[in-house]
């Protein structure tokens, strides 16, 4: 059975075709550059071939249209026709969404009710889906939702201390994101743990420019460091993460800045990147590494604000059985992971092998000492797989 996975942005898709009997990967590519005047398309297979194209790339039909003929060309699809399902990446499921859904007209109408919660990212998702619906009606498609895994989450942990009519009638709620890939990540260290993941207590880490952290009991997203939206919790590339909310405030009054100045400026201008003005981690890690004192500065605020969450989640779960390191920086910077677990030997028990942690492999590994009384995991993360088998799921009957 063949699934495509489409992860569709404002002006770029993101995609990736799947074998699911073999549960392997075809091709993957992207579309980008939709809307300007010079687009480009590029594909991979896993045997290696790599095909790109530049043209004018109007709009998402045209850009899936692209991404068709380079699979056609690539020969490891003739057509969607020859597809056995679609699978979507959709940022925002808000409380409507608890599991991956077969997409129908009801769903794409109540996606576009949510688009006030992800300005950013619903419009582009919905602009995949009817494109896709369009061009392979016959297919059957599925909404995969970044916030479905954490619908789990108590109400003690969701909501906000503000008005409960801000929650009742606007929705004001904790959603979190990245739960595709904390989900998947979570099935990963289970199996290499030998255990079932509903009897193990795991705390993931999902850092990349984007960065998050969830506290998962007995297989359940029990809390998550993003909020409403994906601006609260760790500091991130441009982020600013946690901070005085009336923070906002003095800068409006003090500077005069308006709303979208303020939403720019924690969004695109914090971060990393505020602090030290480089959000590209191997950067700041060379640029410390030289003597430049604020990105020593960012550095370490980067890693104390990771470690908080991680002693917090301790206390929520009573009991931890392993902590879970991915995305780009959890899965390749051992210099961070080490920052980052200093001082949890007193407090956790975690002892890190410092010499195992410097390996550089792409597969899943400890790297915690045999006496370390709770394990440290590098999962890679592979959230297309996961909303192609999610995917899968939804069409076989097992997750409706």
């Amino acid at each position: 059975m063949k699934i495509l996975v489409l992860n569709s942005g404002s002006s770029s898709i993101k995609f990736g075709l799947f074998e699911m009997d073999s549960r392997q990967s075809l091709a993957s590519g992207l579309i980008e550059q939709i809307g300007e005047a010079s687009g480009h398309g590029k594909l991979s297979t896993a045997e290696g071939e790599a095909i790109e194209r530049q043209q004018p790339i109007a709009d998402h039909q045209a850009g899936l249209t692209l991404m068709a003929e380079l699979l056609q060309q690539s020969g490891v699809l003739s057509s969607f026709h020859e597809l056995d399902g679609i699978g979507h990446r959709v940022v925002h499921g808000g409380e409507a969404f608890r599991l991956p859904t077969l997409i129908d007209q009801p769903v794409i109408d109540t996606i576009r009710q949510l688009i006030p919660l992800a300005p950013l990212h619903n419009p582009a998702n919905l602009a995949g889906i009817e494109t896709a619906m369009a061009q392979a009606a016959e297919v059957p498609q599925v909404a995969v939702f970044d916030t479905a895994f954490h619908q789990t989450i108590p109400e003690k942990a969701y909501l906000y201390a503000l008005p409960h009519e801000f929650y009742e009638q606007h929705q004001v709620r904790r959603y979190g994101f990245h739960g595709t890939s904390h989900y998947y990540v979570a099935k990963q260290a289970a199996a290499f743990i030998g255990k079932p993941l509903e009897q193990l207590n795991l705390i993931t880490m999902h850092l990349g420019n984007g960065a998050s952290a969830c506290a998962i009991e007995k297989g359940q997203s029990v809390d998550t460091s993003m909020g409403m939206t994906p601006l609260e919790g760790l500091v991130m590339g441009t982020r600013s993460g946690d901070m005085d909310p009336a923070i906002i405030f003095y800068l409006a009054r003090q500077l005069g800045l308006d709303i979208d100045q303020l939403d720019a400026l924690v969004n695109k201008q914090s971060g990393l990147k505020g602090l030290c003005g480089a959000n590209d981690v191997r950067t700041v890690i060379a640029d410390a590494k030289g003597g430049d004192y604020w990105s020593e500065k960012a550095l370490s605020l980067f890693a104390y604000r990771i470690r908080k969450y991680i002693g917090a989640y301790a206390a929520v779960l009573g009991h931890v059985d392993a902590i879970v390191f991915t995305g780009g920086i959890g899965e390749h910077s051992a210099y961070l992971r080490e920052r980052i677990c200093v001082g949890l030997a007193e407090s956790l028990g975690l002892l890190v092998d410092m010499e195992k942690d410097n390996w550089d492999q792409q597969s899943i590994r400890s790297v915690h000492l045999p006496e370390s009384k709770i394990q440290l995991l590098v999962v890679p993360t592979y959230e297309e797989l996961e909303i192609a088998e999610q995917t899968l799921g939804v069409i076989q009957g097992q997750l409706l």
